[in-house]
């Protein structure tokens, strides 16, 4: 998508129209492409799908096949764009397929779009030979086993005859600006030291998203905070920088995945002292996703002292069987939870457990 021009007023793109208009409506979606390597498995023809999205009132996905789609594209990655629906009417589209580089930026030699295609008729169009996967996998775009893919629709609408301009209104940026506010300390009023580590920020950005925060560096508490650094003892400064990375962009970092849910766990503590509910929630949500024999007891004692309902009864449910609790029973985690939450365990057995 070319860049904004002087006409592009409070984040409106304008496009001037001449006396016959081919009205369009557009819109995006980002696929993303973590564990790479492991889709290579994936037989030549055969394709993942993306989840559904909507443009244009019609439901579309990307078709993504990490070997090709026929004997001739073997060697390459194949993209295609699906129509999901099925309509009596024309659905007029074009495809725009980018690569997109570490900075969430087109790359454009694998920019391509395709011609304007009738998709209930074709159902899907796109690329057999997209990028090689010699390329990919010796190029900058491929970042810890992932990439990125962009996929622009735009699907065409009636023809008329009024002299009028079409308004393309981008998508939210704000937190890309927030985030740059942060990663260049610009105007930065505040620092903390956590575990060696100096963190720069601004009062007002951390008081707008946390009342904790809010109290402490804006209230009647501010006195105490007037000093040149901060202190925070009470976590690592992995943690307390993805906390700050949240309060600026409303995003998680990416995590690796064998620390994720380590990450998830000390950020919920994080989340819960500091009142960020939407960060608690999240990383609920984590942790559902986590339960195994290792970590039940210990995700289930985190739950119960903070207070996380969904991910407490999603270790009960996972407990609920005579050999599960079993197993975790020889854990270290247990003998922390009948430590700590010894109530806990008279609601497993309420709940239907046996020892």
């Amino acid at each position: 998508m070319p860049p904004p021009s002087p006409a592009a007023a409070n984040g409106a793109l304008w496009r001037s129209a001449s006396a016959i208009v081919a009205g369009a409506v557009s819109g995006y979606h980002v696929l993303k492409i973590v564990g790479y390597s492991r889709t290579k498995d994936v037989p030549n023809g055969d394709s993942i799908n993306s989840r559904q999205f909507l443009v244009g009132g019609h439901k579309w996905h990307v078709e993504y096949k990490p070997n090709g789609c026929n004997a001739e594209s073997i060697d390459f990655i194949s993209l295609y764009l699906h129509l999901d629906d099925t309509v009596p009417e024309a659905v007029k589209a074009m495809g725009k397929f980018s690569l997109l580089d570490q900075d969430g930026k087109p790359v454009p030699s694998y920019s391509l779009t395709t011609e304007l295609v009738n998709f209930s008729d074709k159902k899907n169009w796109g690329y057999a030979k997209f990028i090689k996967r010699e390329v990919l996998e010796n190029s900058e775009h491929l970042n810890d086993d992932s990439f990125t893919v962009r996929i622009d629709v735009t699907i065409l609408k009636d023809i008329h005859t009024q002299d009028i301009p079409i308004v393309v209104v981008p998508p939210s940026d704000m937190h890309r600006h927030f985030g740059d506010l942060l990663s260049t300390k610009e105007g930065s009023d505040v620092e903390f030291r956590v575990r060696g580590k100096t963190f720069s920020a601004h009062r007002s950005v951390l008081a707008a998203r946390s009342t904790v925060f809010k109290k402490a560096l804006l209230g009647p508490m501010k006195e105490g905070t007037t000093c040149n650094v901060i202190p925070i003892d009470d976590m690592e400064a992995k943690v307390f920088e993805a906390l700050l990375t949240f309060m600026y962009t409303d995003e998680l970092p990416d995590f690796e995945e064998e620390e994720e849910s380590a990450m998830a766990q000390h950020l919920l503590v994080a989340a819960d002292k500091y009142n960020l509910e939407r960060l608690k929630l999240i990383c609920e949500d984590k942790l559902c996703n986590r339960i195994d024999t290792g970590s039940a007891a210990t995700i289930l004692a985190l739950a119960e002292q903070h207070n996380c309902c969904g991910l407490k009864q999603a270790c009960f449910d996972f407990l609920s069987t005579s050999a599960a609790l079993n197993a975790v029973m020889e854990t270290d985690g247990f003998e922390y939870l009948t430590k700590n939450c010894p109530s806990i365990l008279k609601e497993l057995l309420s709940k239907g457990a046996s020892c």
